[in-house]
């Protein structure tokens, strides 16, 4: 078929219900603060952060029949999203992520993402069927996968010879999954994106710094590896040419939900640009910060 997109975005795409408030929260607290409904999940932020960097995204995700996800298909095509291998499973409701985030950062948040582990691999369909590609002809291109995926799945695909050729850029959903990473981490297309925790579940002990993390889990059998850690350092690791770090720009931290997912979409864009390792980390750091600072209203 005719490509009608530069990248794969494949996992959560839901709506965020993100609280926010500039007073400290503990539990039992109600304070005021500003309550916003966006498209998000991270197959939907990396696919919004990708298209501000002139990159058109495709979606495989579920989506509901339901109302909520009449609106939120809607609202994807409108951002200028390939929605058409989208999976809507009939009886099963849109996926929804809600957070509360106070001035020293996330506070709690529960992601229902039932609905999309529900549907397991009828998502990756197009992948299978010669829509997109096949075990025969597999997909070359670059894919953004997301660990709200289950183990199973993501242990499957790790195998799957229609991924086998793919420029699988890969991040785990929270640091409680992370975990469910493990089986991608030796795929040779792979490039994991994780932060610093996430890092030590994947690797099973604690790191210092995002140096010493790129490090532990290319020993650990990682083919790629880049690890942020807030608003110190980042590293990107590869098996072929070792470790390097760039620093994160100082801003004031007025959001975080969403701030891996711009970072990993930034840093795929600048590498489909043809940027340099060292530059295109830069330009990804240099972007999350600017998303944090919340003068990124995207």
């Amino acid at each position: 078929m005719t490509m009608t997109h530069d990248i794969l975005c494949i996992g959560s795409v839901l709506w965020d219900v993100i609280g926010r408030t500039q007073h400290a929260m503990r539990i039992g607290s109600d304070e005021p603060g500003r309550i916003t409904r966006l498209p998000g999940g991270v197959a939907m932020n990396i696919a919004m952060t990708a298209q501000r960097f002139d990159l058109r995204p495709a979606l495989l995700t579920a989506i509901g029949r339901d109302a909520e996800g009449e609106e939120l298909l809607a609202e994807c095509g409108a951002r200028g999203m390939v929605t058409r291998f989208v999976h809507r499973p009939s009886g099963l409701p849109t996926d929804v992520y809600m957070a509360i985030e106070g001035p020293q950062g996330l506070v709690a948040a529960i992601a229902d993402a039932h609905s999309l582990e529900a549907a397991g691999d009828a998502i990756l369909t197009p992948l299978e069927d010669g829509t997109l590609g096949s075990s025969k002809a597999p997909y070359t291109g670059v894919i953004a996968l997301d660990g709200n995926l289950t183990l199973a799945l993501l242990t499957d695909i790790a195998r799957r010879p229609s991924f086998a050729a793919a420029d699988l850029r890969v991040a785990p959903a929270s640091p409680g999954k992370a975990r469910r990473l493990a089986p991608l981490m030796a795929h040779p297309g792979a490039t994991l994106y994780v932060n610093r925790e996430e890092a030590g579940y994947l690797a099973n002990q604690s790191f210092d710094n995002a140096l010493e993390a790129a490090e532990g889990l290319l020993a650990a059998g990682a083919n790629r590896v880049l690890v942020t850690d807030g608003g110190s350092f980042a590293a990107d690791g590869s098996k072929s040419r070792g470790v390097i770090q760039t620093p994160c720009p100082a801003v004031r931290v007025r959001r975080i939900t969403g701030a891996g997912d711009t970072f990993m979409a930034a840093h795929i864009a600048a590498e489909i640009a043809g940027k340099a390792p060292a530059d295109a980390l830069t330009h990804a750091q240099e972007t999350a910060a600017h998303y944090v600072s919340g003068e990124d209203d995207t």
